[in-house]
């Protein structure tokens, strides 16, 4: 199984683009990777709290990224906010990996368009290799930024909301991550293992496209909600 199958293709602003299983977005014609909300050590961070929450989740959502973007022969990867959670990593092992992802990986070019998280992280050291910027960032006719709600001239392309979608049967129900797709912006799902979600609520007009990490799929217009 390559990382597009299971895909779905939509045009938002005037641009193609292809929507992961993965929890992520490909630009083929600028061959880049968009990800939102990584939030690498965030797990460490709720455990330096004495929370206790599983370990490992930095070094597998890492080992998704890598999947990913050897898959696509990605050039460039665009992370749309929240790449490192918190000041704690900077104690954290989430550094020291982020800096061997990148070492084996020198030629992919990597932006962050910094979130409110990076914000309080700040930007990551310069020997990982990653431009920062604030939003928003042109893609083509898109702006790349990491809160949807921030005006920009053309279609933006956000994260921040961890967006996830409920559908309802006559039993039970299922949540599961999503692609939100407005007017003026979409807003791809949260990337990282550890980052909880945010039920949506969907106007008329609205496109919705779910993914259970094996395929994308398009909700219907008019899904019931629990």
């Amino acid at each position: 199984m390559t990382a597009i199958e299971g895909a779905a293709r939509v045009e938002i602003g005037g641009e193609p683009l292809t929507l992961l299983p993965q929890r992520a977005a490909w630009h083929a014609a600028c061959r880049t990777l968009l990800v939102a909300d990584v939030h690498l050590g965030k797990a460490a961070s709720f455990r330096a709290l004495g929370v206790p929450v599983p370990a490992g989740t930095t070094a597998t959502t890492l080992q998704r990224l890598g999947a990913l973007v050897d898959a696509l022969d990605a050039t460039r990867l665009i992370v749309l906010g929240d790449l490192l959670h918190g000041p704690a990593v900077r104690q954290a092992d989430a550094l020291a990996a982020l800096s061997r992802w990148r070492a084996e990986r020198r030629s992919l070019r990597v932006t962050l368009v910094r979130g409110n998280h990076d914000d309080r992280a700040g930007d990551p050291p310069a020997h990982c290799g990653i431009e920062t910027v604030d939003g928003p960032l042109p893609l083509g006719a898109l702006r790349l930024r990491h809160s949807p709600d921030e005006a920009a001239d053309g279609h933006v392309v956000a994260g921040h909301l961890h967006p996830a979608f409920r559908l309802s049967g006559r039993v039970d129900s299922l949540r599961l991550p999503c692609f939100w797709l407005r007017e003026h912006s979409t807003v791809l799902p949260a990337f990282g293992e550890f980052t909880g979600a945010w039920t949506i609520a969907p106007e008329g007009g609205d496109r919705v496209f779910v993914t259970d990490g094996r395929a994308v799929f398009r909700v219907p217009a008019g899904a019931v909600l629990a």
